[in-house]
């Protein structure tokens, strides 16, 4: 029985890439677990706040400046010609990285003026410390979505795998020479991505394309699309993954460095659940994009599968998996944690929706529903805060995920009555 349902994974392309790019997820959390757990038990909480802080607006930067690039991966490379296809990688790239680093210079200028807690930015090394991270976090995404356009889970599995234990080898290096600092945190952070990334510019991509590699040439073909990524694309996906982004990024500002470690730890932890759905609606768009059938039935039983037994073990167990890193962490973000598993299942139902929509090409609709839960969520985490504090934003996750969960059920049930009419 076992190795029939193994057949029927590995025959299914939506299950068999799904599985792959939750198998990346569940690797990066595992060890990234692993990495938290070395790094709070040994560098100060102070540092490790302003670590998470920087790590925290870096990936927020880059959401905001990506422009919607590994989309239009998703979309343009399946079936291109090689010529083709070393133009959209390569300008794709290079538009998403460059743009990255020019928001996270601005960044480092203007946030520290809005935000005293961000105080650190204003240092030569915090604002260099920023760009690299958010340049680093831009480059591995957009490499992550070429593999997820060509339904290579495998590839980017293992180039995830490779870089989750390189930062944890880079940490216990600079630990062992005594570097306990926040920049010690940041630079192993930072480091591998940008050697893996480079590894896989280098070699990794030309498996997936014979004869093609990111060229630069002819870029002006390439400006079109990007607009059109822009507009289209990256909206949806600034709406839909922005707010993720930008919750810790809003304790730092609210409630300090040391609440944010409280909290980028349980939001870590319930983070292992959030990534499951996107990983498959970025499936489900792929199979779509590479003319293949794929329900959107299917895609939510393989949510549910994947989700069901973490979503209970951290709902019951949550604090007691926070309390490995210390006591002060489980009091501080047990209630959080669970609030934040329970809004894994409406985050699903909105995540696919908007899958299912892009493939439509159904843009409008999708910007709308991600921009009513985005609105709601950070609103409300803005407000709430400082009376509730670190819970406060998981109440307000929770609240947003299932606004937009209701508009997906409003917008069925309105297309179902306008059908029989």
């Amino acid at each position: 029985m076992l190795i029939t349902a193994t057949r029927r994974v590995l025959d299914d392309s939506l299950a068999r890439n799904s599985l792959l790019i939750m198998a990346t997820t569940v690797a990066n959390g595992g060890l990234g677990y692993l990495y938290w757990m070395l790094a709070a038990r040994v560098v100060p909480q102070p540092q490790i706040g302003t670590a998470t802080a920087l790590i925290s607006a870096a990936t927020a930067i880059s959401m905001l400046a990506n422009l919607g690039a590994g989309h239009m991966f998703i979309q343009r490379l399946p079936g291109s010609a090689p010529d083709v296809w070393s133009r959209i990688v390569g300008g794709g790239l290079l538009a998403g990285c460059a743009a990255t680093a020019a928001v996270a210079t601005a960044g480092a200028v203007l946030v520290p003026m809005a935000a005293a807690n961000f105080g650190f930015l204003a240092h030569p090394l915090g604002a260099a410390a920023l760009v690299c991270a958010a340049t680093a976090v831009t480059a591995t995404t957009l490499l992550d979505n070429v593999y997820v356009a060509h339904r290579a889970g495998h590839g980017m599995f293992v180039r995830n795998l490779v870089l989750a234990v390189g930062k944890i080898g880079a940490l216990a290096a600079l630990l062992a020479v005594g570097v306990h600092s926040a920049g010690a945190v940041v630079l192993s952070w930072t480091l591998p991505i940008l050697l893996v990334s480079a590894l896989t510019l280098s070699s990794g991509l030309g498996r997936l394309r014979p004869g093609a590699r990111p060229r630069l040439s002819g870029l002006g073909a390439e400006l079109p699309h990007l607009r059109t990524a822009l507009t289209g694309h990256h909206l949806i996906n600034l709406t839909q993954a922005g707010p993720a982004a930008l919750l810790p990024v809003l304790v730092t500002a609210r409630l300090g460095a040391g609440a944010t470690a409280h909290f980028y730890l349980a939001w870590m932890t319930a983070s292992m659940l959030f990534m499951v759905s996107p990983a498959v609606a970025s499936a489900l768009y792929a199979e779509r994009t590479n003319a293949a059938r794929a329900g959107l039935r299917r895609a939510a039983l393989v949510v549910l599968a994947m989700v069901g037994v973490p979503a209970g073990v951290l709902f019951v167990a949550g604090d007691r998996i926070l309390g490995l890193f210390s006591a002060g962490y489980a009091a501080e973000g047990g209630l959080l944690l669970q609030i934040l598993v329970l809004a894994a299942l409406p985050d699903a139902v909105t995540n696919l929706a908007v899958a299912h929509w892009r493939s439509r090409g159904e843009f409008r609709l999708c910007r709308r529903l991600n921009l009513v839960r985005a609105v709601s969520c950070l609103a409300l985490t803005w407000l709430l805060l400082p009376g509730a504090g670190v819970t406060g934003a998981g109440v307000a996750w929770l609240a947003g995920q299932s606004a937009g969960a209701l508009l997906v059920g409003a917008a069925c049930f309105a297309r179902e009555r306008a059908a029989k009419k």
